[in-house]
């Protein structure tokens, strides 16, 4: 098992920000995204423009470091999902920390991340139409250094991938690496049966220019970790039967992955109840766990640590990216607007949790939790509805920082996102290409 050098992040420092880029500090024309950490900026004293995005770097890669010594101690390997940040800089973070790969959803993300130099992609999505299978087709001919791992769920879409190979033959040596992928009644894609995988398995495997790799499933849409556990064991007992029956290339490893953050235990749990005539790498695909979050995947982990029958290392995830906004009203008794909304944060799972808050210029060390009582009603474009308890002590001007729910889709909010310390002084930038 060969792991992947870290990234080119001297062309990403190099890289201009401008003065329309969201979360710049107004009256900053032009700046190298590695100058940023330099400014001396501060969030509590009103360097940054609200709303801002925050990842707090100490808890990053604390969390970072824990799955770094989750995966090490059972077994595993972790592909994480880049599209979850789409951030070349959290990309090099995790390879340092032992990433197998980096998974991505769409072509371009596979092009961000062979612009910065990573060197193994897992596309965890078929790809459709000329122009994406002739991207992956090019990207193998470009750099033989470069291996592509791709889905594939039935006869079409293995026939579109065959007539691709045929058109742009990729090199003998580096050929398209293909994961059957078992999916489950109502769900997304993935065939729906063990018999369908496994003949589909065997067209791939006869199929010029493309290299059966293993199987793979995505167990997160499923309501719980008993659902999710017959989709993994789906996947695990084709990877033998296939092992069994030769046909997997002689020294190929043979991939069997799954990929949700939710149940990430029951991946590894699952995966070891099967016994393997040859060598397996075990590839998660959480991608969640680095900046964890303050709603479900937070629910989701307290279930981990009280369930599972894995090595869990000391300490734990922690929720390390924040949005903090301004109270910019007090319209009515009990009521706050704040300048955050739908185009800064997530909210498919649940509004943001106020987390805590802070008075500009009232000599505050640092910010105070928020008291019981203050809860988010409602997002509009750029307001956040927020009601307030009789002793609220929030004012005009004061700082709210929120807790998100799956930064998936708060990330993608935010070209621009500033690390920080403890102590909320700016310590570096993530650029993002969403």
């Amino acid at each position: 098992m060969t792991l992947i050098p870290r990234l080119d992040m001297a062309a990403l420092d190099a890289e201009r920000l401008d003065s329309l880029t969201k979360g710049l500090p107004f009256g900053v024309s032009s700046m190298r995204i590695g100058d940023v950490g330099k400014q001396g900026w501060s969030l509590l004293d009103g360097d940054i423009p609200m709303p801002a995005a925050v990842i707090r770097e100490q808890v990053l890669l604390a969390n970072s470091a824990w799955m770094r010594d989750f995966t090490a101690a059972n077994g595993l390997l972790i592909a994480p999902h880049g599209k979850t940040t789409m951030s070349p800089r959290l990309f090099d973070l995790q390879i340092a920390d032992g990433a197998w790969a980096i998974t991505v959803a769409t072509v371009q993300q596979m092009q961000v991340c062979r612009r910065y130099g990573v060197k193994r992609v897992l596309f965890a999505n078929q790809p459709v139409g000329r122009l994406a299978v002739d991207a992956c087709m090019r990207a193998l001919r470009e750099d033989e250094a470069f291996e592509l791992y791709c889905l594939a769920d039935s006869e079409a879409g293995l026939a579109f991938l065959a007539e691709a190979a045929r058109r742009n033959p990729p090199p003998s040596a580096n050929p398209l690496r293909i994961l059957v992928e078992i999916g489950f009644e109502g769900g997304r894609t993935g065939t729906r049966s063990r018999a369908g995988a496994l003949a589909l398995a065997e067209r791939v495997a006869e199929t010029p220019g493309l290299r059966l790799a293993g199987f793979e499933c995505f167990e997160g849409v499923l309501p719980t970790p008993q659902a999710a556990d017959g989709l993994i064991d789906d996947v695990a007992e084709l990877a033998r039967i296939a092992i069994e029956e030769g046909l997997f290339p002689a020294g190929s490893p043979v991939v069997i992955s799954a990929g949700g953050s939710a149940f990430f235990d029951r991946v590894g749990e699952r995966f070891d109840r099967v016994s393997f005539s040859g060598p397996v790498l075990r590839v998660l695909r959480s991608g969640c766990y680095l900046t964890h979050d303050s709603i479900g995947y937070a629910k989701a982990f307290e279930r981990i640590q009280a369930e599972t029958t894995l090595n869990l290392p000391a300490g734990g995830l922690k929720p390390a990216l924040e949005v903090w906004a301004s109270v910019q009203s007090r319209p009515e008794r009990g009521r706050a607007m704040l300048t955050m909304g739908k185009r800064d944060v997530g909210f498919d799972a649940g509004l943001p949790v106020p987390l805590g808050w802070y008075r500009p210029g009232s000599g505050m060390e640092k910010p105070q939790p928020m008291p019981a009582g203050h809860e988010v009603v409602a997002l509009n474009d750029q307001h956040c509805h927020m009601v307030l308890p009789p002793d609220s002590p929030l004012e005009f001007g004061d700082l709210v920082g929120f807790g998100i729910g799956h930064p998936c889709t708060t990330f993608d909010r935010w070209s621009l996102l500033f690390l920080v310390d403890e102590a909320y002084r700016v310590t570096g930038a993530l650029k993002t290409y969403f």
